[in-house]
C-alpha cells in the first residue's frame, strides 16, 4: 500500500506497511544497543569527565542540557547533551528571530543557524563542531530512550515535517546516529533528512547499523567540523 507523503512542498510515494523487523522493537536491536552503549560509556568516560570539568571552568553553570524530544509512541524524554549554549539561549533565539527575517527563514528551513551567537565562547563551539556534545546521549541509549542507530530525535513541532511518515517515525526509537548524520549532516536539507529517516525505518537491519556506526565514526575523525543536530 502506498500513500502520498507531503512535506516541505513536495510529494513522494512511500509505503505505509510499517517498519523493518530489526527496527520494530526487536530483542536483537536492544541487545546491540546495550552492548555498544556500554562499550562506548567505558571508552569515553575519561573524555566525558574531562569535558565536564572544562565546561564548568569556562562557563560556570549546568554541565548537561536536557532537551525534550519525542520518542517511540510519542513519549517525551529528556535528551542529554553537554551544554554548549548560554543559560538564556531560548530567550536570545526568540529575540534574534523576531528582529531578523532572514534568520527566521533559515531557522524555519533547517532548525539551525550557521552563525549562532547563543554558543558558549570557545568550548561550546568546539563541542558542537566535534559532536562531543552528544556523548551524554549514551545514557539515553542505555536507559532505553534512544537507540544507537535510528531517525534523528526531534521536538514535537518537527513531527509535522514528516507528513504522512509521522506514524512511521513514532514506531521506532530515535538514534544517537543515523542515515543523515553519517552522510551530509548539517549540509543536508530537512527534506533529505526526512527521506533518509523513512528509508532507514522501513529497511534498516543490523548490517546497516554496523555500517552507519562505522561511517559516523570515520566521518567524525576525518571531518570533525560538520556539526551536530
Amino acid at each position: 500500500m502506498a500513500r502520498s507523503h507531503v512535506a516541505f512542498g513536495f510529494e513522494r510515494e512511500i509505503s505505509t506497511e510499517g517498519v523493518s523487523s530489526w527496527n520494530s522493537n526487536s530483542k536483537g536491536k536492544r541487545t546491540f544497543d546495550l552492548a555498544v552503549g556500554v562499550v562506548m560509556l567505558i571508552a569515553f568516560a575519561p573524555v566525558m569527565l574531562f569535558l565536564s570539568l572544562l565546561l564548568f571552568a569556562c562557563d560556570r553553570g549546568p554541565i548537561f542540557f536536557k532537551h525534550t524530544r519525542i520518542g517511540r509512541n510519542g513519549r517525551e524524554f529528556a535528551c542529554l547533551k553537554f551544554r554548549t549554549m548560554v543559560i538564556d539561549a531560548d530567550e536570545r533565539l526568540e529575540a534574534m528571530l523576531a528582529r531578523d527575517p532572514r534568520l527566521r527563514q533559515e531557522w524555519n528551513a533547517t532548525r539551525k543557524l550557521k552563525k549562532d551567537p547563543r554558543i558558549v565562547p570557545g568550548i561550546g563551539a568546539l563541542l558542537r563542531k566535534s559532536s562531543l556534545d552528544e556523548l551524554p546521549q549514551i545514557f539515553n541509549v542505555i536507559r532505553g530512550d534512544m537507540t544507537i542507530v535510528g531517525p534523528r530525535p526531534v521536538v514535537r513541532e518537527e513531527l509535522e515535517y514528516y507528513g504522512m511518515a509521522r506514524a512511521l517515525y513514532l514506531q521506532v526509537l530515535p538514534g544517537l546516529t543515523g542515515p543523515w548524520q553519517a552522510n551530509e549532516r548539517s549540509d543536508s536539507s530537512y527534506r533529505d533528512r526526512v527521506e533518509r529517516d523513512v528509508e532507514y525505518i522501513q529497511n534498516g537491519n543490523m548490517a546497516d547499523d554496523l555500517r552507519l556506526v562505522a561511517k559516523t565514526a570515520t566521518m567524525l575523525l576525518m571531518q570533525p567540523g560538520k556539526g551536530t543536530y
